[in-house]
């Protein structure tokens, strides 16, 4: 599993006369985008949330463009048979990818993808992030975040966490705070999705699990399981009594799953500010925000396209160490 190669052919265009031909799409004025319908490309099955997400955002897109938006699924490999799809196709803004984190950690995890996650692509709006929530057995003798460190780290090896896979974003930003809260030596158990974990999450088999709270807030709210932080900058107007990890006792902590729209790199940067434009009116509307907010989602309602690039830079520097400690960077 391991990257690509391509500027020698882009060296090679650059000699040839061909090179001189203007390129249609960069002539195209943002006035005639979109001049046919857009597709939304989700590198995940349907029916899962990453593609509800996308089909309520396509749905409104459709109403403030005068082309209508279509979502279409494409999987293989992870999220790479789509993302490549995205990576290859016109740069005209009429294909683009709705993706997730799982792009940030594309590069580390796959240094020899027929694609740079990076620079092949060019972010163009922010829709929302899912922050992810940590959950204990309710049996857990600890009350707050601080107790649940000190009895991990009191306890070196002897409790167990669980996980929706290896390599998933809850392997991940279990790591992640196990490492930020001082090394803590936790066991991992993954499962084939977090609802498989349950369970055991629900038995003590295992302690702790971090993942988004859709589908363990019913346990919380009978009792079930104790909420111990948020994964979020700061706290959620949905759970606004559950601290952030970060001010529960992990400074600058924070993991969430996240979306994001983006272009083919290239694509001409009249067409990319139109598409901000029109996914932030989506955005900034009360009642989409409020659908989301029912998955969980906050949205963010006004970012930039330079904002969206700095931020996948962000989180692509702050996964790879991850990665590197539980020995997935390649």
């Amino acid at each position: 599993m391991k990257r690509r190669s391509i500027m020698a052919s882009a060296a090679g265009l650059m000699l040839s006369p061909l090179a001189t031909i203007p390129n249609p799409a960069a002539a195209q004025p943002a006035a005639a985008w979109p001049n046919q319908p857009v597709r939304l490309i989700v590198p995940f099955a349907a029916g899962g949330p990453t593609d509800v997400a996308a089909r309520m955002l396509a749905e409104e897109l459709g109403k403030v463009m005068p082309q209508r938006s279509l979502v279409e699924n494409r999987t293989g490999a992870g999220v790479v048979v789509g993302t490549e799809f995205v990576a290859k196709a016109p740069k005209d803004g009429h294909t683009l990818l709705y993706t997730t984190i799982a792009h940030s950690v594309l590069r580390p995890l796959f240094p020899q993808l027929p694609f740079d996650p990076v620079a092949d692509f060019a972010p163009a709006a922010l829709i929302g992030q899912v922050p992810m929530v940590l959950f204990v057995n309710k049996n857990l003798p600890v009350k707050n975040l601080q107790e649940l460190i000190a009895l991990f780290r009191d306890n070196p090896g002897k409790y167990s966490y669980a996980s929706s896979g290896v390599g998933g974003a809850v392997h991940l930003a279990s790591e992640l705070f196990l490492s930020m809260a001082g090394n803590l030596k936790v066991q991992h158990v993954p499962y084939r999705g977090s609802s498989a974990a349950m369970p055991d999450l629900l038995s003590g088999s295992v302690a702790m699990l971090i993942d988004v709270g859709t589908g363990a807030m019913p346990y919380t709210e009978r009792g079930e399981l104790r909420v111990l932080g948020l994964g979020a900058p700061e706290r959620s107007p949905v759970a606004p009594e559950v601290p952030t990890i970060h001010e529960a006792g992990v400074p600058g902590y924070e993991a969430y799953s996240w979306h994001m729209l983006m272009a083919p790199a290239g694509t001409p940067e009249p067409i990319i500010t139109a598409l901000n434009a029109a996914v932030n009116k989506v955005t900034g509307q009360e009642a989409f925000q409020r659908r989301l907010l029912d998955m969980a989602m906050q949205v963010r309602p006004s970012s930039t396209p330079a904002e969206c690039k700095r931020f996948l830079a962000s989180e692509t520097e702050k996964w790879e160490p991850v990665l590197r400690r539980v020995g997935m960077s390649g």
